[in-house]
């Protein structure tokens, strides 16, 4: 896709005071919305369609968590050490408080934020987010999210290294490849957003990115998801939350995603009737419910 396509996008980063670099993207101007994204992502996880965002008028500020992009590895980080790093984000941009969202992968990072700083965030909103799984909910996953999220539960590192490192070597020639190979027993609607050459455009640009420093990152990130999430008090979150989840979904499963919303005080779950992939579809709906919250 054309750079000039992003030419809206500025592209900015912190040091934080342990040294390490913080990056994230930041486009269009009004109602600021932070926006995680999910795995493996980076800040540059952004629309190639932005229409959404500019007809409601949002500046929206896309990150990327440590050891993807152009942001610092933290090795054994879990989930604490990036809500300081986007509260730090904000001070940096002179923002107060500002709307909160992420999907998939993003998920608990929404929750470690809306936990440890409730004062910085208008309304959240989780979409198609990872909750923690039960032995019986790894089964309904597509295959590859079997595997690594059993050896991250595991904590069988080396397992789970050596899965990330042979995906990881296709994408350095192939960006979409390992992701078109893991979601072919996706449901028909994640299939059919797929096979969009403008969602494809974006998703390539955010992949190259993603892995600008290795795999490593993503590593750590599967490692944190898949492990305890010791660092998140959900009974702390006071934000007003929902969480939209596809009742079909095979990266998330929709049953793990009820009993997490259950746990968090503020929270409401929407069924969507699809797959991991339909909040592309509906972002502008997705945008309008959280932007009421804050009204």
């Amino acid at each position: 896709m054309p750079d000039d396509l992003y030419s809206d996008v500025l592209d900015e980063q912190l040091v934080r005071p342990d040294g390490r670099t913080v990056a994230w993207t930041r486009t269009g101007e009004g109602t600021p919305v932070l926006r995680l994204p999910g795995t493996p992502g980076s800040r540059w996880s952004v629309r190639a369609d932005r229409s959404i965002w500019v007809e409601r008028g949002l500046q929206v500020i896309n990150t990327e968590r440590p050891g993807f992009g152009d942001s610092t590895r933290l090795p054994g980080r879990k989930f604490r050490e990036h809500s300081d790093d986007l509260a730090a984000i904000l001070d940096h941009l002179g923002l107060d408080r500002v709307y909160l969202t992420g999907g998939s992968g993003g998920a608990p990072h929404v929750l470690a934020f809306a936990a440890h700083h409730p004062d910085r965030v208008v309304a959240a909103t989780v979409m198609v987010g990872l909750p923690p799984l039960e032995d019986d909910e790894y089964e309904q996953m597509i295959p590859f999210n079997t595997t690594a999220f059993r050896s991250a539960r595991d904590g069988d590192e080396e397992a789970l290294r050596e899965q990330l490192a042979a995906a990881y070597e296709v994408v350095k020639t192939a960006p979409l490849a390992p992701l078109d190979t893991a979601m072919a027993t996706a449901p028909a609607s994640d299939l059919a957003i797929m096979s969009d050459p403008v969602w494809r455009a974006g998703q390539e640009r955010a992949m190259v990115a993603a892995f600008a420093q290795g795999m490593d990152g993503w590593l750590d990130e599967m490692l944190a998801m898949g492990g305890e999430w010791t660092d998140i008090d959900l009974t702390a979150i006071s934000t007003s939350l929902t969480w939209w989840h596809g009742s079909t979904d095979r990266n998330c499963p929709f049953s793990a995603a009820e009993r997490l919303v259950k746990q968090l005080p503020t929270a409401t779950l929407r069924e969507l009737g699809a797959g991991h992939f339909e909040p592309y579809n509906r972002e502008g709906e997705i945008l309008d419910e959280l932007l009421a919250r804050g009204r």
